[in-house]
């Protein structure tokens, strides 16, 4: 009989031990990718843009108000003399006209006729308010002041929304074109 040179157990490894797949932590959410942060800058920019075009928005709702206000304000206190009535709605007419055309507080006839046009409203609203120089200074005269109102009413809520705007955007001074166009 023969031995084998070495006794070959049952218990002994056919190999070396070997670990199991050992992966790698996953990932951190902190830095986030660069994507990440361009959509976050995106996002941000995004929100700027509606809350300054809705607070723009808002302050022209609040301008309107407060013309309609002032056109309340001077119909309440010269509601019982219709010639003060349309003095006051000329006076006011005036002074918001002046923002489309510096030189509307100057202006008769047909220039403040075409003043009031640069505003979209009828024909028969700015023919209203033309009536208003001769209720003004013709106290006979027989102007539906009703009709008037309305039509100074339409003319205030139908003003472009430039006009309502306070902040105009900047122009370049002269010396800064000058300078560009050299």
């Amino acid at each position: 009989m023969r031995m084998a040179p070495w006794p070959m157990s049952a218990s002994a490894p056919a190999g070396p031990v070997l670990r199991d797949i050992h992966l790698p932590p996953p990932p951190g959410w902190w830095p986030p990718a660069p994507g990440w942060w361009l959509l976050a800058g995106l996002l941000i920019v995004c929100i700027w843009f509606v809350a300054r075009r809705w607070r723009q928005a808002r302050q022209r709702t609040q301008r309107r108000r407060a013309l309609i206000a002032m056109l309340e304000t001077v119909l309440a206190q010269h509601e019982q003399s219709p010639p003060l009535q349309a003095a006051g709605l000329h006076h006011l007419l005036r002074r918001a006209a002046r923002r489309l055309d510096p030189a509307a507080a100057t202006q008769r006839g047909e220039a403040w006729r075409a003043t009031l046009a640069r505003v979209a409203v009828s024909g028969d609203t700015i023919d209203r308010l033309m009536q208003l120089d001769e209720a003004m200074y013709r106290p006979g005269t027989a102007t539906d002041m009703q009709a008037t109102v309305a039509a100074a009413r339409d003319w205030l809520s139908a003003l472009p929304d430039d006009f309502i705007n306070p902040n105009p955007p900047r122009r370049r001074r002269a010396w800064r074109r000058a300078r560009d166009a050299a």
